[in-house]
């Protein structure tokens, strides 16, 4: 009977402590909304999140975490110490904005505008981040008032920039490793989540190992000889030059590569060449972009790219070199980590509601967190229930409905919880 009233009393406890964690969660929604539209109408560009930076710093020093700012230009980093020793866990949102003019008419619509590459523009926060930095903020103060229940550290990261640094300056997730994000403690293990507005609020989607693409930026340069337009014979054409080598390189993703393994694509999005109607102009450049899944795929389409762009050039009489700029890793799911914390999710969101999807060659810089720790990186519904139309990401009609947020903190609180618990 002893045994018996024991039992009970510590079923009562966890009990009251799941309800407790659960009115804290629910608790926080009207506050982490409002942080949204707050965000929504104050958008900063990469490495110029100056505002943004300074709200995130002062909320999280309001919950008495240990902060420190300024971390790749403009990155917060709060870390919150459990009452129990144990592993130590980093869960991270980007904060940056884009150079999109919004053409929504919420009535929290950013009316911001800056002047990006010598154009005027709109800035927008037109891929979620503004619901990543809430989502981070809230799950903060959610867990900074259950210290009891946490056996180890927590690490929260809120990184600039993840839409690429402007020209000329580092930033991003590369910058913040560089300056030591991960260490003093050293992170066991990182996690991260993306807003979705093509799936319904309350999903969440994921995939074990890649699940986003390496984006690679290339540049190629063909040179050949200028000569009047009705003299062909007299020069070498580099915009012919330029074709047949736009040609030649998708032979590579139809002809050379696996696609049964995972996908690929090679893409020239900008040709720039010559003044005018009569002339065949001196030079050409290509600018475009390589997205892969795999890195020995990675690593064949980098070497044919550059075999092919000589040899194609030299063919017709000219010359061409290309160099690639590494934008990001592919996002790398761990397979062991992503197994142990899909319970997890499932708790949050429903067994029903949690489902695989097949890899995006869309690129993510979380994935240079992963390449040095174990890291999950999952997506989370955004578009409204019973929806007929989403507004696809990077665009002036983006839109996220407030109430998806919510699963993303019951998300990141159970698997930190689950994962700090189990170590």
């Amino acid at each position: 009977m002893k045994n018996l009233t024991v039992l009970l009393v510590f079923l009562s406890l966890f009990s009251n402590a799941q309800n407790s964690m659960e009115s804290d969660i629910n608790a926080i929604e009207e506050k982490m909304i409002a942080w949204r539209h707050h965000f929504h109408q104050n958008p900063e560009l990469s490495n110029r999140e100056f505002k943004t930076a300074k709200k995130i710093a002062e909320h999280l020093k309001s919950l008495g975490l240990d902060v420190e700012t300024g971390i790749a230009k403009t990155g917060v980093v709060g870390l919150l110490k459990g009452d129990h020793p144990g592993k130590v866990i980093a869960l991270r949102a980007d904060i940056d904005a884009l150079p999109v003019t919004e053409r929504n008419n919420l009535p929290f619509k950013s009316v911001v505008k800056t002047t990006f590459l010598n154009t005027e523009t709109g800035v927008m926060h037109a891929c979620g981040h503004d619901t990543h930095i809430s989502i981070l903020m809230a799950t903060a103060e959610v867990l900074s008032k259950h210290k009891d229940k946490i056996k180890g550290t927590i690490k929260f990261i809120f990184q600039p920039a993840e839409e690429g640094p402007p020209p000329g300056e580092e930033g991003g997730a590369k910058l913040m490793i560089k300056e030591g994000v991960l260490e003093n403690p050293k992170v066991d293990a990182i996690f991260g989540l993306h807003i979705d507005s093509g799936t319904p609020v309350g999903s969440i989607t994921y995939k074990t190992g890649g699940i986003m693409a390496a984006v690679e930026r290339f540049v190629i340069d063909v040179k050949g000889k200028q000569t009047h337009g009705s003299q062909p014979w007299s020069g070498v054409d580099p915009i012919l030059i330029s074709a047949k080598i736009i040609d030649g390189l998708q032979t590579i993703i139809s002809r050379e590569s696996d696609l049964t393994n995972e996908a690929a694509v090679i893409t020239v999005g900008k040709i720039t060449s010559g003044t005018r109607f009569n002339i065949i102009p001196e030079s050409a450049e290509m600018i475009g972009t390589v997205r892969t899944l795999d890195p020995k795929m990675r690593v064949h389409i980098e070497k044919r790219m550059t075999e092919m762009v000589e040899t194609i050039a030299k063919a017709y009489g000219g010359e061409a070199s290309i160099t690639f700029q590494n934008f990001t890793s592919i996002t790398y799911n761990d397979p062991d980590l992503t197994a142990q914390v899909l319970p997890s999710l499932q708790k949050a969101a429903g067994d029903s509601n949690v489902s695989i999807i097949k890899a995006t060659t869309g690129g993510e810089d979380f994935s240079y967190f992963q390449e040095v720790v174990p890291g999950v990186y999952f997506f989370l519904g955004g578009m409204t229930p019973g929806a007929t139309e989403s507004f696809p990401h990077h665009t002036p009609d983006f839109k996220i409905d407030d109430s998806s947020m919510l699963l993303g903190v019951k998300a990141f609180t159970q698997l930190t919880l689950d994962y700090l618990n189990s170590h």
